[in-house]
This record gives C-alpha cells, sequence and structure tokens, in this order.
C-alpha cells in the first residue's frame, strides 16, 4: 500500500504533483491546519503531514497520529511543531533550511538600507505632501561594522552581501570555525566584543531556551551608542521592551524587525517609535522561495517514506545526542545542541 500524506497548508500545486508523481497517496487540504479538531480526527489515516507555519503539531496531535513518520516543514523553523514530543512517539520531523536562505539574507540587508536612510518615514512623509528633506539625514553602510549573530547558511549569505557593500563583517557563532571564517572573509569574534564594535548588528540563530534574549536588556547596553538592530531570524531573540526603552532614551539608533515575541503582532512596544521598520515575518515571502521550499520537503519526504533516507531533520529519534557548545560568553550561558539558524 502506497504511503499516504496529509498537506494541511497552503504548498504549490507542483509540490503537491511530486508527492503523486513519486507514488505517494497525497490529500492536499490546505485549510485543515487551521481547524485543530478536524486535523485531530483525521490525523490518524496518515503516514506524513507536510505543514507550513499554520499546522501546529501538538503532543496531543501527536497522540492520535497512530501512523505518522515523518512532518514536513517548508521553511527552516519549526517553532511550530512539539519536537520532544515528536521524538518520544518515533516521527521524524524535517525542515527546508536552504530555499528560502537568500531571500531572507536579502530582507536583512533591505531592513539595513531601510533603518541607514529611514526609508519608509521618508516615503510616508512625502506622500503626506511634506518636503522634508533635511529630517532624514541618513548614514552609509559602507565602512561600518556589522556584527553577524549566527553565521550559518543565512548569516554567511549576509556576511557575503555586507562585504560587497564594503562593510567590515564580524560573526559570532560557537560554530564557526577559525578556517571558515577566513574562507568568508570575516572576523570571528566573542558576544561582547561585537556588541561593542558593531554599528550595525543582525541576528541569524535559532530560537532556543539558550538563545531566548541572547540581545537581552544587560547586552543591549553593551552595544555602542547609535547601533541599528536587524532581526529577521526568530521573534523572542531580542527584549523588544528593552529595545523599545533603549531607543528611546537614544542608546539605539534604529531598529528593523520582522519577527516577534507574539505573532500575529497587533500591539508591541516598538510599534509607533521613531526609527523603528517593522514588517509582519516577511524573511521568506518572496514567490521564489515558497515554490522552492515547497518542492523541497515534497522530494525530502518522498524519500523518507519511500527509501528511509533522511536528508534533512530537526528532530530524528535515532540520532545519537550532538556534543554541546556554548551560545553565550563565559560560563553563565547554558550550550545548546543545534547549529545556527539555516546551517
Amino acid at each position: 500500500m502506497a504511503p499516504k500524506v496529509l498537506v494541511s497548508d497552503k504548498l504549490s500545486e507542483t509540490a503537491v504533483q511530486i508527492f503523486r508523481d513519486r507514488g505517494i497517496d497525497v490529500d492536499f487540504m490546505p485549510e485543515v491546519g487551521k481547524d485543530k479538531e478536524k486535523l485531530q480526527e483525521i490525523i490518524g489515516q496518515y503516514d506524513g503531514l507536510a505543514i507550513r507555519s499554520a499546522t501546529k503539531v501538538t503532543a496531543k496531535l501527536l497522540e492520535a497520529a497512530d501512523n505518522l513518520k515523518v512532518v514536513g516543514r517548508a521553511g527552516i523553523g519549526v517553532d511550530n511543531v512539539d519536537r520532544d514530543a515528536a521524538s518520544k512517539k518515533g516521527v521524524i520531523v524535517m525542515n527546508t533550511p536552504f530555499g528560502n536562505s537568500i531571500t531572507t539574507a536579502e530582507h536583512a540587508i533591505a531592513m539595513m538600507f531601510a533603518v541607514a536612510r529611514q526609508i519608509p518615514e521618508a516615503s510616508a512623509s512625502t506622500q503626506a505632501g511634506k518636503w522634508e528633506k533635511s529630517r532624514f539625514m541618513g548614514v552609509e553602510l559602507t565602512g561600518k561594522t556589522l556584527g553577524v549573530i549566527g553565521a550559518g547558511n543565512i548569516g554567511s549569505i549576509v556576511c557575503d552581501r555586507a562585504r560587497g557593500l564594503r562593510m567590515k563583517v564580524v560573526a559570532y557563532d560557537p560554530f564557526l570555525s577559525q578556517e571558515r571564517a577566513d574562507k568568508m572573509g570575516v572576523e570571528k569574534v566573542e558576544l561582547d566584543e561585537l556588541l561593542g564594535r558593531a554599528d550595525f548588528i543582525t541576528l541569524h540563530v535559532p530560537l532556543t531556551d539558550q538563545t531566548k534574549n541572547i540581545l537581552s536588556r544587560e547586552n543591549l547596553e553593551k552595544t555602542k551608542k547609535g547601533v541599528r538592530i536587524i532581526n529577521c531570524a526568530r521573534g523572542g531573540l531580542v527584549d523588544e521592551q528593552a529595545l523599545a526603552d533603549l531607543i528611546e532614551a537614544g542608546h539605539v539608533g534604529s531598529a528593523g524587525i520582522d519577527v516577534f515575541a507574539e505573532e500575529p503582532a497587533t500591539e508591541n512596544p516598538l510599534f509607533g517609535l521613531p526609527n523603528v521598520v517593522c514588517t509582519p515575518h516577511l524573511g521568506a515571502a518572496t514567490s521564489e522561495a515558497q515554490e522552492n521550499v515547497a518542492l523541497q520537503v515534497a522530494e525530502q519526504m518522498s524519500d523518507y517514506l519511500l527509501t528511509a533516507r533522511c536528508r534533512t531533520r530537526s528532530t530524528c529519534p535515532r540520532s545519537p545526542p550532538r556534543r554541546r557548545r556554548s551560545w553565550g560568553p563565559g560560563s553563565s550561558s547554558p550550550g545548546i545542541s543545534a547549529p545556527s539558524s539555516g546551517r
């Protein structure tokens, strides 16, 4: 009998066709992921579940998933999957760490330009019939120091683009070897040094218990006066209230934020502040990226269900634990067992 897959979020028709072409019995129900009760009712008949961000794979859902072998997330983040429960159940959790890397990196660079030249505010002012040329004095990116926290797949692309803009790039990442840093043309530093040197700071790490609030109030206060903060990685990496306070105090110059601790973000301490650019989690929102991750997750899930071959995995019950490395300076920061976001 052919393996059976449920696609519970919006996925391209081309991706759905890949399942069919590989001999997978697929049900395309892109709205069912939002209906917890319906999903709970039907999940028991499927070997695979293909999702984006709308479907929440909870421990309760997994209890009802008697035949489930693999969950495939079309995208990098798997925050909407209870990975501990999946591992206990023996369910593989896959993601697609490469399909939207360029798109997300480009959004981070776009945010840097936006905050450096106050583009959104200048556009709104001009379209309101004002001509406030002297109000919007910006800064150049050329010659500035960019601090990259997390130099994995996405972070390394940001480093490459920033070097093309003639920025000096320093990177903090416990998984970054000196040899790799030299090849990338970046300076490998510890977090405290990055905080004290960077004119711009951009985050490209996963959200874990150890990276949560990696830009805490304490760490934000260590930054250079006038620093510009960019977060297109995960909400929760930055203490949003502390960032808002330091912007109002004049210590942080500006911020470009694409991700928030609570999403959808309808209220946030950063909203309404001058020199803050906010977007609604658009890092991967290009037609090219959405198609890429959909095709990749379909191929990966098909491979696993038909041959037990696992290309990429976020959780695999049969994997040995990885050697832990520290994400913070000194003994005060606990270790993590996952590499930088997108690696």
